[in-house]
């Protein structure tokens, strides 16, 4: 099958790290495994962050481990420094290694204070040295946070961002990660975003990851699609967004939610290559997981007239 958008389910890293409350080991292995046989071609399945200051993810290993793989299914890991990529090739060695790795950058000094704890030019040197490390062992993915702005900064210059995307090809990586992290996009920004990427960077794979803060996820979503870009990131409930103990933004800060985008796409005809009623359950499942109602609209009214 050629599905007419690559959609990455994020709810077991995105999506988990906004939850104040640890999800057992186990229970992330089951929704995995749902989010598995639901279709998706990449899923977003922990980070290899340092298991003090992110203690959700102390259990990377074990989740990789523990998975049931399918085929062709890329299996991502977040690594915010070199330990982390120590440890994505010890497990990569073992067997039960992540097929995708995410090398994180912020579009704006601020924010890569609060949120990496160093500065914009030094997080560059160690990505650089990361994507090294990696030695081509895995499909790098970087990851451009704050590109639409920023709630310490304000309004970013789109040039920046796209210097930032072609910093990312020079070192060898070639699928960037597009990140309204504070929900500050609009369609017509993300339109002209995603235009000139596909002009001037022609040998990168964009990918809208949108968050949906204000409200514009899904009409950014689509905007993006109409500039050309084929490869998104969502998570089922909307869940997510930013780290449990970083505070920026009003409202809901989390992800665009899987099952309205997918119904979204698939309602304007655009191809997923999903199962919708196995999305439905793993959807459910979310929800039991973590013992309440989420974002979903879909989830609550059920898929629209389908093409």
């Amino acid at each position: 099958m050629n599905p007419g958008v690559v959609i990455c389910e994020c709810f077991a890293r995105d999506g988990l790290q906004h939850e104040p409350a640890v999800v057992p080991t186990r229970a992330k292995i089951e929704i995995i495994d749902a989010i598995t046989r639901a279709g998706f071609p990449r899923i977003e399945a922990t980070s290899y962050s340092h298991p003090v200051q992110l203690p959700a993810f102390a259990d990377a290993s074990d989740v990789l481990r523990g998975i049931e793989r399918r085929q062709g299914v890329y299996y991502k890991a977040t690594c915010p420094n070199q330990k982390a990529i120590e440890r994505a090739v010890v497990d990569l060695t073992g067997g039960h290694g992540a097929g995708e790795l995410s090398l994180l950058v912020s579009a704006t000094e601020a924010h890569t204070e609060r949120n990496l704890r160093t500065t914009r030019e030094r997080q560059w040197h160690a990505v650089a040295g990361m994507a090294e490390l990696a030695g081509g062992r895995f499909r790098l993915i970087g990851v451009v946070s704050m590109a639409f702005g920023c709630p310490f900064e304000g309004r970013v210059d789109p040039s920046s961002v796209l210097d930032d995307i072609a910093r990312f090809a020079s070192i060898g990586v070639h699928h960037v990660a597009v990140g309204d992290t504070s929900g500050h996009g609009t369609p017509s920004a993300v339109r002209r975003m995603f235009k000139r990427i596909a002009a001037d960077l022609p040998g990168v794979t964009a990918i809208a990851h949108f968050h949906d803060t204000r409200g514009t996820g899904l009409a950014n979503c689509l905007a993006a699609y109409e500039a050309g870009c084929r490869w998104f990131d969502s998570a089922l409930g909307g869940v997510g967004g930013h780290p449990v103990q970083i505070q920026y933004g009003e409202g809901q800060t989390g992800n665009v939610a899987t099952e309205d985008l997918v119904n979204l796409f698939e309602a304007e005809g655009v191809d997923t290559g999903l199962d919708l009623d196995l999305l439905r359950e793993a959807s459910l499942l979310c929800e039991k997981t973590l013992g309440r109602d989420l974002h979903s609209k879909v989830a609550r009214a059920g898929y629209g007239f389908l093409n």
